[in-house]
């Protein structure tokens, strides 16, 4: 996924759209479902290890369409709320999928989930897919927008392109945002659901962390999209309460880390065991709401860039790059067998620093990008005009 998202999927993106981007993404999602029914059967890990080369190239190209299509598809004032109607729909179709999962193995014993549950889940994905027909072009969204929209169509102009958007100096200090993105799934969910909880415990703790990503998503649309400020206020405001939650459920996540620790992770909790389970799974559900918070504020981020789908899905292609790259460094880490403790650390660490360097984008988001649907093509963005700025104050 990293290697494909930024230098493959933009050309594509501007050359198809994001119909087609889709369709060939999309595919990739029912195919990894099979391995590891594949696996489940028969223990065939070459297969699931190949699947999820090939599904990560699939998903760079339906991701850098999403983010794309969720961050220029609407206009400026809108933007937090399509992030938060986006991540509602998203996390509604893993806490259906891990409801369904909780169901499929209520009473099982054996540590890991059903045939059923990788059937289902195949189905759904295949269905999904299907559904990326229906997706509309960008002209056809805001075409007075998209109007002056760049379709660049030799390569070397897109790669040109793409190269200095991604050296912009605000672009330049998102990277660590973008880095820190994924890096704390796999603590997340092995050390402390996987290693702490039983099957069916961790598959209602699933559910409750995708369901928690809705209501984190609603609150971050709100905040970003409040109207009594202008868009450098939210921006602002997005970033301190971005922090302050940050401390908070990373400080009591170390008060667990301890305990448990200290317990010798069983897989053994489960819901019904409420003197000991509500506090780590309401940990794992906070764990959920600051995912929404953290990737909301970076794809309003993004969207403060520019209002052009071609610049959007670079950039979209960049964060998921370096998303990838980070949650592919953090996979291997738990892999070795890292202590859990120096996981929690280093996750706490990248995303506190990373929020920190990302300060002067913060500070340096404009009123407007208006007058700027395309960016220019060695990636800069030029600042709105006066006529816009005071649009937008009366907007305001």
């Amino acid at each position: 996924m990293a290697a494909t998202a930024l230098f493959i999927v933009g050309p594509t993106f501007d050359k198809f759209g994001p119909r087609v981007c889709v369709l060939l993404g999309g595919w990739t999602y029912p195919l990894y479902s099979g391995a590891l029914l594949c696996f489940n059967r028969n223990g065939n890990g070459a297969f699931v290890i190949a699947a999820g080369a090939v599904l990560g190239v699939g998903a760079s190209f339906v991701w850098v369409s999403q983010g794309a299509i969720m961050t220029s598809y609407v206009p400026e004032k809108q933007k937090g709320r399509a992030i938060a109607l986006f991540w509602v729909i998203f996390n509604l179709g893993g806490g259906v999928g891990s409801l369904a999962s909780f169901a499929l193995n209520y009473h099982s014993t054996t540590g890991t989930v059903s045939d059923a549950t990788y059937i289902a889940l195949l189905m759904v994905m295949g269905f999904g897919w299907l559904l990326g027909v229906f997706i509309y072009p960008p002209a056809s969204v805001q075409p007075r927008q998209t109007e002056a929209e760049p379709s660049i169509k030799e390569p070397v102009k897109m790669i040109n392109l793409c190269l200095g958007i991604a050296s912009d100096w605000r672009v330049l200090c998102m990277i660590p945002l973008f880095f820190s993105a994924n890096v704390f799934y796999s603590y997340q969910q092995n050390e402390v659901n996987g290693m702490n909880f039983n099957i069916r415990t961790r598959a209602l703790n699933d559910a409750l962390y995708w369901l928690a990503q809705m209501v984190g998503g609603l609150v971050m649309g709100m905040l970003l999209d409040f109207p009594g400020l202008t868009r450098p206020q939210r921006a602002r405001v997005g970033w301190i309460f971005l922090f302050v939650t940050g401390i908070c459920i990373w400080g009591g996540g170390y008060a667990f880390q301890k305990w448990s620790s200290n317990r010798n992770r069983k897989q053994d909790i489960d819901f019904t065991w409420s003197s000991i389970s509500v506090g780590p799974m309401f940990l794992y559900i906070f764990y959920g709401t600051y995912d929404a918070f953290w990737q909301s504020f970076c794809y309003w981020l993004i969207g403060a860039q520019s209002n052009s789908a071609t610049v959007s899905a670079i950039l979209v292609g960049a964060y998921k790059t370096f998303q990838s790259v980070g949650g592919a460094m953090a996979w291997r880490i738990n892999a070795l067998r890292t202590s859990p403790m120096v996981q929690f650390s280093m996750d706490w660490g990248l995303c506190m620093g990373s929020l920190v360097l990302v300060i002067p984008t913060v500070l340096a988001v404009t009123l407007t990008n208006e007058d700027d649907t395309t960016g220019s093509e060695d990636g800069s963005h030029q600042q709105a005009s006066k006529e816009e700025i005071e649009k937008v104050r009366q907007d305001s």
